[in-house]
């Protein structure tokens, strides 16, 4: 089957600079500031650690600014990624749950205030707007579902040391059951990191 990626979310602005100052001072990489004839400009702006991009500029959506509402930003730790925004003087608000436990509703209906009681995974919000309104979510996912994804991306050097350490320790203990070195360790290995991944091997 093809693959179908989401990679770049279309914004709707009505002062480009305005929204390419607001993103890049949260930390959004400008990859692309294009100007054609007639007024035409893209911007494309990449989040940290995300495949997916934004795309705001002026003759690129026919939606009207401030009319987005849906987008969500993934992240590990939602109460510091929160305070990170503030810090950056966005407001944003206070971390919630949804009363149903599961995904949020639409606008402030059914919001708890904190995070998830469980801090279950998927379940801990917060929100916030750019300068025109356009509303987004992050939403904080500490553990993937089985086959959510299909392949493993480590942000830095130091997350695959962390991760290869991780497997070491699981892998001596593993060695200490066996009674023996493990000769396909290599495999165990693999298996190990995928799981702890996400990616359900």
């Amino acid at each position: 089957m093809v693959e179908f990626k989401i990679e770049v979310v279309v914004v709707p602005v009505s002062d480009v600079d305005r929204a390419k100052e607001f993103w890049t001072r949260i930390g959004f990489r400008e990859d692309v500031d294009h100007t054609g004839p007639g007024g035409f400009r893209v911007v494309h702006l990449t989040p940290p650690g995300s495949a997916a991009s934004l795309i705001v500029g002026s003759g690129v959506t026919a939606a009207a600014p401030g009319s987005e509402h849906g987008v969500h930003l993934v992240v590990d730790d939602v109460a510091a990624a929160r305070a990170e925004l503030a810090a950056a003087g966005v407001e944003v608000s206070e971390v919630f749950h949804d009363a149903g436990g599961v995904f949020h509703h639409a606008g402030t209906a059914e919001r708890v205030t904190g995070p998830h009681p469980k801090r279950q995974s998927y379940g801990s919000f917060a929100s916030f707007a750019d300068p025109d309104g356009n509303t987004f979510v992050l939403q904080e996912v500490t553990e993937r579902r089985p086959g959510r994804i299909d392949h493993a991306v480590y942000r830095s050097a130091d997350a695959l040391e962390s991760a290869l350490r991780d497997a070491a320790t699981a892998h001596g203990a593993h060695e200490a059951e066996l009674g023996h070195a493990d000769p396909d360790w290599p495999a165990w290995y693999a298996a190990h990191m995928a799981r702890a991944a996400g990616l359900g091997r």
